[in-house]
């Protein structure tokens, strides 16, 4: 055998190794994707994929809505919401990030304040508004969806007020322990 067929040799028998780690790792994401523990989000305002009141809108008070969830993980250290609409015409546009609730959590109330650290320890991000707090839906044109994402963590993201979607979910990616989320819709009035 030439060296450099023995060369070729190594060389393929080197990228089927990689091709073979490759395949075993996206299966093994894959079956972390399927074991993923579901968490229930519901909400007193509006059932999963109906309208979204006037109240929680642009049009009305703009004010975010209650939700609850349950459900979660025993290994659930902290919980984060994220609110964003995929139908933008810009691309996904980010309404509400709120990370670090603490598990013994289940519902937030309606009206949560746009302050960087809640009472109960609870931090917002920022939006695409380029605010802090919830800022809730506002279409250009047509009919929208808005998801309310509940994501369950094994630990605490200890961000500052602030944090951007991007930082958050870099932040999480490992500690996802569990998920749910509540897509209501809404079209603008005015």
């Amino acid at each position: 055998m030439t060296k450099r067929s023995l060369l070729i040799k190594v060389l393929l028998v080197s990228i089927f190794m990689m091709e073979t780690v490759s395949i075993s790792f996206a299966a093994q994401q894959g079956n972390m994707e399927t074991r993923m523990h579901k968490i229930i989000v519901t909400s007193p305002a509006f059932k999963d994929g109906e309208m979204m009141p006037e109240k929680y809108t642009c049009d009305g008070k703009n004010i975010s809505p209650p939700l609850e969830w349950m459900d979660l993980p025993i290994n659930t250290e902290s919980i984060v919401i994220v609110a964003d609409d995929p139908d933008a015409p810009m691309g996904t546009w980010v309404h509400w990030v709120l990370y670090d609730i603490p598990p013994s959590e289940v519902f937030i109330d309606e009206d949560v304040p746009p302050v960087g650290v809640l009472n109960n320890g609870a931090t917002h991000g920022m939006t695409d508004f380029r605010t802090m707090g919830y800022g809730g839906p506002c279409p250009p044109s047509g009919v929208h969806r808005y998801f309310f994402k509940i994501y369950a963590l094994d630990d605490f993201l200890h961000l500052p007020p602030g944090a951007t979607k991007e930082q958050i979910e870099m932040e999480m990616e490992g500690h996802i322990v569990g998920y749910g989320e509540l897509m209501g819709k809404y079209q603008k009035k005015r």
